[in-house]
């Protein structure tokens, strides 16, 4: 994420217009599009992508805001990313006719935690909306940051517990990594197949702590 989170104890507002995402329609009360988030790509591509990656220091967060990378966008019915997201990564769960989460139970990845209550859960954007636009989504139109902000068929969101989603704000990884160390290389490859996908810059600290990371998974 790219700002902090508030506790997601309601169902948040649609957008007006579903986001044209290949592969990623979820179909309710049937089988998910992705039983886990899509799998990063291999220690030793990330290592490739992260030397073709542009390096430059990281631009201005002049003009950013959230409402700039529409989400969550309807996906299916009544369901937004969100809500995909949150049947997606847990277990057992069940929704309402609204498509919000009533049950369940989720496991953060980048903690250990586990929760069963969504309100106790946010999705974060792995690559954060305001570092996106600090390295590069400045320049696209809003269509292309909405993609960016509610893309399902990357590793780009992820259901984790909310105060350390919080923790991380807009940290890029020479500043900030999930508590479970064991994750880190997960992670790292997470970060960069999406910045190689989308074509984001990073700065020399981002790119000597996943360099130090993959060189160690």
């Amino acid at each position: 994420m790219s700002a902090v989170y508030a506790r997601r104890r309601t169902r948040p507002a649609l957008a007006t217009a579903a986001v044209a995402l290949a592969t990623a329609t979820t179909l309710f009360g049937g089988t998910p599009a992705h039983a886990a988030p899509p799998a990063p790509v291999s220690a030793a591509t990330a290592r490739t992508y992260l030397g073709e990656l542009t390096v430059k220091a990281e631009g201005s967060a002049d003009g950013y805001s959230r409402d700039k990378f529409p989400h969550w966008s309807t996906q299916s019915g009544a369901c937004n990313t969100r809500e995909v997201v949150l049947k997606r990564d847990g277990t057992g769960v069940e929704q309402d006719a609204s498509c919000a989460a009533t049950s369940g139970t989720w496991k953060s990845p980048y903690d250990g935690g586990s929760w069963t209550a969504a309100s106790d859960v946010d999705i974060d954007h792995v690559v954060p909306l305001s570092e996106a636009w600090k390295s590069g989504a400045n320049s696209w139109t809003t269509a292309q940051r909405e993609g960016f902000a509610n893309d399902l068929t990357r590793p780009q969101l992820i259901a984790v517990t909310d105060n350390v989603n919080q923790a991380k704000g807009d940290k890029d990884p020479a500043k900030w990594l999930p508590p479970t160390t064991s994750y880190h290389c997960y992670y790292a490859r997470m970060w960069v197949d999406v910045k190689h996908h989308y074509k984001l810059s990073l700065n020399t600290e981002e790119k000597s702590a996943l360099s130090s990371i993959l060189n160690g998974c």
